[in-house]
């Protein structure tokens, strides 16, 4: 027998630190090789850390909450000699989503989790291309989500947030059958238990809707839940840090270094509405979640190919313009840990459907809090759609290292003259952020006009593609 130290790993991109969310194991529990450790938040995401070795715990070097440095004892194991992996424990899960490495004792994956190579399903949903057809779909339909967990002793894989959410809901995760990446329960498999045979969950708290006017007892803020305005105290502190701390250091970067300036435009956008209702009911789009979104993706992607100096950014120290001929598509997510945006890569190349599955995926992950590092670096354009909030429009700050962000307003009836008569119609405003370092006022209002046509008759572009 010998012991072992496991290091905190850099999950990210040179990350100096992460905080632990929260133990999955405790001083004297037996594991086995990946069984899932810590949760751990970085500036970036909640990550999962698997087990390097197979063995008893004998210290855990930190509490939930405590920030601790990359490369430092997170863990001590005791091992056998027979059970122990080769090599140092810190590098045994340093493996990336381009790299994965692959465990010759247990013929799978021994990398983060989050960060190992997806299914072929999922592969072919997110890399669908400009082939005129739908995405492939899985050969069978999802496993039910109820069921018994299916390795004795070990907790339930999830995420914190959906961890929470079930506790509020009274579901055992336990019972759960995870239908995510690698038996990951997701918040799709809460909703599903809740529901089973048309009825609630045993247990589970019935929610009723409260007026926009009467209080509650918490909301979210920075990733936490906070008392209400009537129940809460005089003063609260909240520690700076995590997601937050990455959101205010890059808005601030982006606010100091690059000279903002904005357009915006307002579009009739009834037949966005008209198409995407017709399109709906189209047999051949049977599960596929279409929304204006949609159409914004597809719509900035073709104003790119269009004029390509919108998908730059500027490098002051080389003093450079780099435009890039791939988008790297960045959707601004709201989520219970903060705004965080990852991106989708090579949206240009997807059509209507690709591209529809592509959001979703993105949208979902974020939410369920799974969005890996990887998944936020490199964007060139990015999206904030405001409409869901009942907002007209914004004029947003760009994320670090990119030109240009558009602002998605809401689709509401306004009137509006056609052939000088005063009409109902669908109407949007959309608004776009740019550096005018090396983006003039001219090709921001151009690329904001293609952006606004595309919406006011979207149908010609999406059969061509």
């Amino acid at each position: 027998m010998s012991e072992e130290i496991f290091l905190l790993p850099d999950v990210g991109e040179g990350l100096v630190e992460a905080e632990i969310v929260e133990w999955k194991v405790k001083v004297g529990d037996a594991v086995i090789l990946n069984q899932p450790l810590v949760d751990i938040e970085t500036a970036k995401a909640v990550v999962e850390l698997p087990s390097p070795y197979a063995g008893t715990i004998v210290a855990l070097h930190g509490n939930p909450g405590d920030v601790m440095e990359v490369h430092k004892p997170l863990i001590t194991f005791e091992v056998g000699g027979a059970t122990a992996p080769p090599g140092k424990a810190d590098a045994k899960v340093t493996a990336t989503i381009d790299e994965p490495q692959v465990s010759s004792d247990e013929g799978r994956q021994a990398v983060l989790v989050g960060y190992g190579v997806a299914n072929e399903d999922g592969l072919a949903t997110r890399k669908h291309r400009r082939q005129g057809a739908a995405a492939p779909q899985p050969a069978s339909a999802p496993q039910p989500a109820v069921a018994v967990a299916s390795t004795p002793g070990l907790a339930p894989r999830s995420t914190p947030p959906v961890r929470l959410y079930a506790k509020q809901q009274g579901v055992d995760l336990a019972l759960l059958r995870g239908t995510g990446r690698d038996g990951l329960i997701t918040r799709d498999d809460v909703e599903r238990a809740l529901h089973t045979n048309g009825a609630p969950h045993a247990g589970a708290p019935v929610r009723v809707s409260t007026p926009i006017t009467g209080p509650t007892t918490t909301s979210r803020f920075v990733g936490r839940e906070i008392e209400s305005w009537a129940t809460g105290p005089k003063e609260e502190r909240i520690a700076v840090k995590g997601v937050l701390r990455s959101m205010s250091d890059a808005m601030v970067q982006s606010a100091f270094s690059a000279p903002h300036a904005a357009v915006w435009v307002r579009v009739d956008a009834t037949r966005t509405v008209e198409l995407l209702e017709s399109l709906k009911k189209h047999p051949n789009l049977a599960g596929v979640r279409l929304s204006p979104l949609t159409i914004a993706a597809l719509a900035i992607c073709d104003a790119a190919r269009n004029y390509p100096g919108i998908n730059s950014s500027f490098d002051a120290q080389a003093g450079e313009v780099v435009v890039r001929r791939s988008v790297n598509l960045g959707i601004a997510a709201a989520t219970d840990r903060g705004l965080i945006v990852p991106n989708i890569k090579g949206a240009d190349e997807l059509d209507l459907v690709a591209m529809a599955n592509a959001l979703n995926t993105l949208v979902d992950t974020a939410r369920q809090g799974t969005t890996t590092p990887n998944e936020m670096i490199g964007t060139t354009l990015t999206i904030t759609n405001v409409g869901p909030m009942g907002v007209d429009a914004a004029m947003p700050i760009l994320p670090p290292g990119t030109g240009a962000i558009v602002a998605i307003g809401q689709i509401a009836k306004a009137p509006w003259v056609v052939e000088d008569a005063v009409v109902v119609r669908h109407v949007m405003e959309l608004a776009m952020s740019f550096d005018h370092r090396q983006i003039d006022g001219a090709m921001a209002s151009m690329v904001l006009a293609h952006i606004g046509r595309y919406f006011s008759d979207p149908a010609p572009a999406i059969i061509a593609s």
